[in-house]
């Protein structure tokens, strides 16, 4: 006698991720998966390994900035079958400051974890505090793009200030509108 067990990697459902509530600190992620197993989840920054801790919850929440993979595991049986990982998750917020000084850090002012391939109809309009548009730009390419806005306007270099930021984009098939302060310190 045997038993036969149904088991196998999980199937993403559409990109397998829905984030939500960009830009608020409890932003929450949702793995969208199917299939025959058990699964179970973890999350790692992003080009790092799974290491745990594993949950049997497929929601992810107070999760930092940044960008992260998640992992699926099935645990049906004792003869799992293959992690399925979900790269280029992204926790969505922005810079509250920058310091464009050419030192290597903090030089270009851009949305954190909003890429072009996830959100390709994100538009960032960047104002002063008269309301002026100094520069429209795009989310970066990917969690390693550091281009951005660095601090000029025509090529010339505006003081520390307060700047303002509007971004439109679709999260989860809803147009959203967002719109905050940054401080620029030179």
């Amino acid at each position: 006698m045997f038993t036969v067990q149904q088991s196998g990697p999980a199937s993403l459902i559409g990109n397998g991720i829905v984030v939500s509530n960009a830009f608020t600190s409890n932003q929450t992620v949702t793995v969208l998966a199917e299939g025959y197993g058990e699964y179970q989840y973890s999350i790692a920054p992003e080009r790092e390994p799974a290491t745990g801790p594993w949950q049997n919850s497929n929601v992810f929440e107070n999760l930092p900035l940044g960008y992260y993979t998640v992992y699926i595991r099935d645990i049906k049986t004792d003869d799992a079958c293959d992690m399925v990982p979900v790269p280029g998750v992204s926790v969505i917020d922005y810079p509250k400051f920058f310091t464009p000084n050419a030192d290597g850090y903090n030089d270009y002012w851009n949305i954190t974890g909003m890429t072009q391939a996830r959100y390709p109809d994100a538009k960032i309009m960047i104002f002063d505090r008269y309301g002026k548009l100094l520069k429209q730009i795009r989310p970066a390419q990917g969690a390693t793009d550091t281009s951005g806005w660095d601090g000029t306007y025509n090529g010339h270099p505006l003081p520390s200030d307060d700047y303002w930021f509007s971004i439109e984009f679709t999260e989860n098939g809803i147009k959203r509108e967002y719109k905050a302060h940054f401080a620029m310190k030179r």
